[in-house]
Order: structure tokens, then sequence, then C-alpha cells
């Protein structure tokens, strides 16, 4: 049976909630949980099909890396006056798990044992409905205990093989899975070990203790493929699967990539052409490209003219020109181009850009030892895309076999939102860098960081896999002083620690860079207020960057935080904790990995470690 989602914010149909995932929700007052159908469902459930539908975005480079020719963003209904017909266009989830649990007489059994009423997602208790008298039905949940496996699949848990029934159990001759007597799932103390489960029919009981070892699972059952979220259902594993919570953090990882709209891709040329930039591309002979064009002007095409203000020979030479930066774009990494938009001095373009407006300032005495270049960047536009998901793992190389597919066949979009902001960049002083990265005792913090991430790797892909990360010197500083601006900002701006977020650039030998931009990009108001890029005016920037650090300069943990004792070595860190340098994961590309607060401050020997001890010391 399918689901209506109801109401999900868009931004989390691109994270938390995408196609793969389960999604709790309510049915009539009963809980179900269900799988959030792929991109084929959201053709049929929601037309028109593909990009033909309205409510589409476009960011050229990101499509280009994706190798998609654009987005739809997670639809939402239309709203409609009383006198029109209701729209009855919904996203679906399918049911999962189909095993739910009374939570007054404490059986188990697939769905299509308990109670339904037409139409209706909710499921109940007929017995314990019964002796209520009914007046309140007592509605059956989803059962605690899924499967899972590295690769994105997900099945029901073995309940029959968890228990061990007897030989003699009439349960093992049943015919059907829906014909399930039921088993019975009791609480009987504190903790897993008091979690009993149990069969009626031959008596046979098991604890839930030992059910997340890994060694619990190396001679159980193994993976069937199981995809509820597509329409073919299964395909061929056999792997290693592990016991999850339905709720846990761990059961879906999205893989995520997002891009900012930078010139030229962010002028008014991009945003009206729309879905011409493809027609127009793709011609066999680009020499004729004005005769095509001048056809086109007689139909269609004559609104894009006028808006744009150009005739067909000036918009053929556009096209032109733009296609040679196009078949430039590199698509292993589009932060360069983004970091080049942000130091170099801009030019003017004759085409108004809409969505990348920035203001150089002028970098003061009082920080240039350490600041290079500092920018405002009064209008930004992001597209995040979802390309797949991990379970089991969080997302490591996006080309992973282990990243899991939204849709049967590849199409030709996938799922994204826009979202628009403002924000503060900043650009390390590269010499005093150079020279701070050559220090042993800081090449000796990051190895010991690199190593363990690139050990983890290789345990996880094969000895032959190389993380596509390269953890650097540089990284950690960048990544660091991100958190420490971000925490500040939250106090010195209101906005929340979550509504603000980091991209880091960091690169070496050809792409060499060494900067960050905290930026406020959400779905509502709070990015587009001006509070947080006039921080970045000179006279401001400089107290905030210095009441960054020294807020930071002592943790309340400390002397267990700064000394790196506080459990970091999970996250490839040293020296932080949730009481300093920690972000919400939301506001973190790297899920609170790589940071080392002595990078920034030192740890009190004066050995030159912090890269800002020198600001600390005129304090």
């Amino acid at each position: 049976m399918k689901n209506d989602l109801q109401e999900l914010r868009r931004s989390a149909v691109v994270s938390t909630f995408g196609p793969g995932s389960v999604v709790d929700f309510r049915a009539g007052g009963g809980a179900v949980s269900g799988i959030a159908a792929g991109l084929e469902e959201w053709d049929r459930s929601f037309p028109p099909a593909g990009l033909a539908h309205p409510q589409v975005v476009r960011e050229t480079r990101l499509q280009k890396k994706l190798g998609v020719k654009g987005f739809r963003t997670p639809p939402v209904t239309l709203d409609r006056g009383k006198k029109d017909d209701q729209d009855t266009r919904r996203l679906v989830a399918v049911r999962f798990p189909k095993w739910l649990q009374c939570p007054s007489c404490d059986v188990i059994k697939p769905e299509r044992r308990w109670k339904s009423d037409p139409g209706k997602a909710y499921r109940y208790c007929a017995t314990c409905t019964e002796k209520s008298h009914g007046d309140t039905k007592v509605f059956v949940v989803p059962v605690r205990f899924v499967m899972a496996c590295k690769h994105g699949h997900v099945d029901e848990f073995p309940w029959d093989w968890w228990v061990g029934h007897k030989s003699d159990c009439p349960i093992l001759t049943r015919n059907g899975p829906d014909r399930h007597p039921g088993l019975v799932l009791k609480s009987e103390k504190p903790g897993l070990a008091g979690l009993l489960l149990s069969c009626p029919k031959c008596g046979a009981r098991r604890s839930m203790d030992g059910v997340f070892s890994k060694k619990t699972w190396e001679h159980g059952p193994k993976c069937r493929g199981h995809r509820p979220w597509l329409a073919d259902g299964h395909e061929g594993c056999g792997r290693e699967q592990y016991a999850v919570q339905r709720g846990a953090s761990n059961l879906y990882f999205p893989v995520t990539e997002s891009a900012l709209s930078i010139p030229p891709w962010s002028d008014r040329l991009q945003d009206v052409l729309g879905s011409w930039w493809s027609s127009l591309v793709n011609l066999d002979d680009l020499s004729r490209l004005e005769d095509y064009i001048d056809l086109l002007a007689k139909g269609d095409l004559e609104m894009v003219l006028k808006e744009l203000k150009m005739s067909p020979a000036e918009l053929a030479e556009a096209i032109r020109v733009r296609l040679k930066t196009y078949n430039r774009l590199r698509t292993d990494d589009l932060r360069p181009a983004e970091y080049r938009q942000f130091v170099t001095e801009l030019g003017h373009s004759p085409i108004p850009d809409i969505d990348f407006e920035t203001r150089r300032e002028v970098v003061s005495a009082e920080i240039s030892p350490w600041i290079s270049r500092v920018v405002r960047a009064v209008r930004l536009r992001e597209v995040r895309a979802i390309r797949g998901f991990t379970r089991i793992n969080p997302p490591g190389d996006p080309e992973s076999p282990e990243v899991a597919k939204l849709s049967k066949e590849p199409l030709e979009w996938l799922p994204a939102i826009e979202v628009r902001g403002e924000g503060i960049f900043l650009a390390l002083n590269e010499e005093r860098l150079a020279e701070w990265e050559r220090q042993p005792h800081v090449i000796t913090r990051v190895s010991q960081c690199a190593l363990r991430y690139q050990a983890d790797w290789k345990e996880r892909y094969g000895d032959d896999a190389e993380p596509p990360r390269p953890i650097t010197p540089r990284y950690m500083l960048c990544h660091t002083l991100a958190h420490a601006i971000m925490r500040q900002l939250t106090l010195e701006c209101g906005y929340s620690s979550a509504s603000l977020q980091e991209r880091i650039y960091a690169g070496t030998d050809d792409n060499l860079m060494a900067g960050l931009l905290i930026y406020t990009a959400t779905s509502d108001a709070d990015g587009t207020l001006g509070g947080l890029e006039r921080q970045g005016k000179a006279g401001r920037i400089e107290g905030l960057l210095q009441r960054a650090v020294e807020a930071i300069e002592w943790c309340s943990s400390d002397p267990l935080c700064i000394t790196d004792m506080m459990g970091a070595i999970n996250n490839y860190s040293h020296s932080v904790c949730h009481a300093c340098c920690l972000a919400p994961e939301t506001a973190c590309e790297a899920f609170n990995c790589f940071l080392d607060r002595a990078f920034l401050t030192g740890d009190g020997s004066g050995s030159g470690l912090g890269f800002f001890e020198d600001m600390l010391r005129r304090t």
C-alpha cells in the first residue's frame, strides 16, 4: 500500500527524507512508517513528468558535474480557492517495515494480519480494541528493528530466525507470510537483555541482547537486495547485513552535491534561456546558430529575445562565448572557480547578474598579517542536489558502489533545491600560511588525523582505495576557523547556529586556495535580511575575527579538551569538543571531522602551533 507523505519541508526531501529514507507520519491517529518512493514515482504521482514540470531549477555547472539536464524541486501542491478542485497530487511512501506491534498486548506480526479500515493507512489490534469496548482503537505501531546493508538495501528483521522456533512449531509449516499468527516482543526489564521475543506456539524465547553486534550477523541471513523504494523491489546482493533501529541516524545518509551560481552562469542570459539552452547548444552545426535562432524568433523564442533585448546575431554570439566557457568547465571540483570569483577583481558584464553580488572590503592593518581578502557576499544562490544515499556508513566517495540509486534507471534530472542568502568570505594570508604549514609539529598533528582517516577508508573499501579528500594543514585550519566564526556570529547576528553554513576552499599545487565562506542559505527569510554580510564591513570584521579566536582559546572542558582527551579520534580531529568548536551537522560540510582548536590558538606552549597566536598576544 502506498501512503501520502503529508507535509515535509523541501529542504528535508533533499537531505534527511529523500527517496529511500524511512519517514514516520500519522494517518487518522495511527502511526505509519514508510520509505519515500523513488524518482519514477515523482513522475507518476506528481505530473507532468521530468523537466516538463514547472517546478524546475537549473545550475549549469552542477548539471555538467552530475550528468543531468536539470533539477526538479520537491513538488508542492498548489493553493486553490474554495470552488476549485483539490490538488490530489502527492509524493508517496511504501509501507516499511511491514511488521507491526500492538502496544497493549505486545504481539508483533505482518501488517495484513492486523485489522484495517477501507482506504486507511493505519492498522489496529481488533482484540485489544474489543477489550476497550470499541471506544478507542488500539493502533499498532511499526516495530523498532529493521535490517540494512552497506549497499543501501533494507529489509524486514528476521523475527522467526531470531526467536529460533522449535522443529515442531506450526509456524514453520504455515502457508505464506500473511498467515503468521504473530510473536510476542515484551520488555521485562531495562535494556536489550530484558527485551524478550517469544513464540506463543512452541514456547521458543530469546532476548534481543546482541542484536546490534557485528558478530551476531556474521553467520546470520544475508542481504536479499531489497529496495522497496524502487519499482523493481529487489536486486542481487548476498552481502552481510546489520540490524539497526528504524529511526537510527545511520539508516540514511544523503549523498549531496552543491554549487554556487557564479558568473557567467548567474546572469540573466542563463536564467532567461532556461530549457532553450540545451536545444541551442546541441545543434549539429553551430555555424548556423544565428539562422536557427532567427527561425525560432518567429515563434516561441521571440519573447526571450525581447526580454534580453538582443537580436538573433547578438544572442548567437553570446551563446558561442558561453559555450567556450562551458567546454572548459572542470567538473571534478567546482570550488576553484568559486574561489577565483571571490579573490580576483570582477569584470563588468553587459548582462546584469541576478544571483551573485559581492563587495570587496579593504583589509585593515589590524588583521592583514593573517587575512588577505575580505569579501561581503551581498547576494548568493546555492543549488543543492541529492544524487543517492548510503546506509550504515556516512558517504565518502560519491562514485562508490555503496551509494544507492534514487531511481531504477538513470534519469535526465535529480531532486534539488535552490536557496538564496548572504555571507562573508575570508582568504588567509598565503605567505604567512605557507610558513606556518611547513612547521614540523603542524605536519605531525595533521598526519595523525590523515593516517587514521586513510586507515578507516582502506578498511572500508580495500587496500587499493584512496580517500577522495586530502587532509592538509590548510584545510584543517580553514575548517576550524570557520567553526569559530560561525560560533561567534550566532551571538552577534542573532542567527541560529543551524541557519549558518560553511564552504571551505583549501587546495594546493595547481588549485592553490585557502579561504572560507560563511553564509546563510535557507529556504526562508532568515538568510536575506543582510545582518550577516554587514558583519564583514571594515571596522566590524576585525573585532569579529578577534573575538571568535579569543572565545575558543579557553574551553570549559580544558585541560581535557586541549590535550586531546575528549574522544575526537573517531572524527579524525584534535582538541575539539561540543563546548568549543563542534557545530550542528547541518552547518558543517564534513560531519564535524578534521578540526583542531590548537591550530588557531596554540596549545599553551608558545610553540607557534596556533596560526593566530600572535593576535592573541597583542590583546
